[in-house]
């Protein structure tokens, strides 16, 4: 007979890096980070990265939007039914949105995107959810939403209460496109002496490879609007380390790093659209979780969103000194090896 274990608590290496100067619309702040793995070369290689965005003057990030979303799936006898039923729910998004607020004081529903397949119904319903990341929170307000529609759609049958269109825990092209969790940008421009001095390259090979590896490598890979070289290695650090949800790296790792020159220096960004971090909610009662979550000043009990906000562009910042540090590794001969077998082996 199945049974459920206690065993002793999992015990994940940590250590803070930075500070990371960052400059926000919420916020600018020099913060430490603290990375949570076991992929040692981690720490030193987004240190590095760190300082080189530091001493260039720091990130700049814009936080673009932030939703948290659930699909249901309903079934209608035939199409034109279905099609009706959402052209009707649609004009009824004002009534929803009261339904919403009844599940929860921090839900609000945004945005309705709906797909037809003969006679299924998706709809893909899209909250803010205050200082939580928002998974439970988004499914009891789509249950609400189900739970009315059902009541006045009597032609309507209850499928499911998850139906792959949100896209939780999978890489997908709607996750891209419209985003699902925090979509933050970030931006740095490193002088031609930075990248010479403290990264041990050039604008231009740093250029050069995002084009060759990033780009046509993960287009030939057949990537779903993605770019990039490890975004999930850094994301997932912090991600352990304040408390998240880590499969969420799995929507999380979607994202593009964009180089050019700036002149005669290199303007790096990484665009993330995926990330689902919160201060609160579960996990987040963990000691070193709640710690971290202080050592981050992410820890207001207002829950009006900024914690997340600050946490999420927090993270999108340490993956772009993490990006910007292995890219340049990479940009010589030895130099990733090197640093494995040093500091692994």
């Amino acid at each position: 007979m199945a049974k459920l274990q206690e065993l002793s608590p999992a015990l994940i290496p940590q250590k803070l890096i930075g500070p990371i100067r960052i400059i926000a619309e919420e916020f600018s702040d020099e913060v430490m980070v603290p990375l949570a793995t076991f992929e040692t070369p981690l720490w030193p290689s987004t240190a590095r990265g760190a300082r080189v965005t530091y001493l260039a003057g720091g990130i700049t990030a814009t936080l673009v939007r932030d939703k948290m979303s659930r699909s249901i799936l309903l079934q209608a006898p035939d199409a034109r039914r279905a099609k009706f039923a959402i052209g009707d729910i649609n004009e009824n998004k004002k009534l929803l949105e009261t339904v919403v607020t009844s599940s929860s004081r921090f839900a609000n529903l945004l945005n309705i995107h709906s797909e037809l397949i003969a006679n299924l119904i998706y709809l893909r319903l899209e909250y803010s959810t205050g200082d939580a990341a928002g998974h439970n929170m988004a499914t009891l307000a789509s249950e609400k939403i189900v739970n009315w529609i059902l009541e006045n759609y009597d032609f309507l049958n209850y499928v499911s209460l998850s139906a792959n269109y949100c896209t939780d825990k999978k890489v997908s092209a709607i996750n891209g496109i419209l985003g699902r969790g925090k979509h933050v940008i970030t931006e740095v421009v490193i002088p031609r002496k930075l990248c010479s001095r403290y990264l041990k390259t050039t604008p231009e090979k740093i250029v050069d490879l995002n084009i060759k590896k990033n780009l046509l490598g993960t287009n030939l890979a057949g990537g779903i609007r993605t770019a990039n070289a490890h975004f999930a290695n850094i994301l997932l650090a912090v991600y352990l380390a304040t408390g998240q949800d880590a499969a969420n790296i799995v929507e999380g790792s979607q994202g593009i790093v964009h180089t050019e020159m700036k002149n005669d220096d290199l303007y790096f960004s990484a665009t993330l659209p995926n990330i689902i971090v919160g201060s609160v909610g579960n996990g987040k009662e963990v000691e070193f979780v709640k710690q971290n979550l202080n050592q981050l000043n992410c820890n207001d009990i207002d829950n009006t969103g900024k914690n997340a906000h600050r946490l999420a562009i927090i993270a999108a910042c340490a993956v772009l000194c993490g990006e910007l540090s292995l890219l340049a590794a990479l940009t010589n001969p030895g130099e990733l090896m090197k640093a494995h077998t040093r500091m692994e082996r």
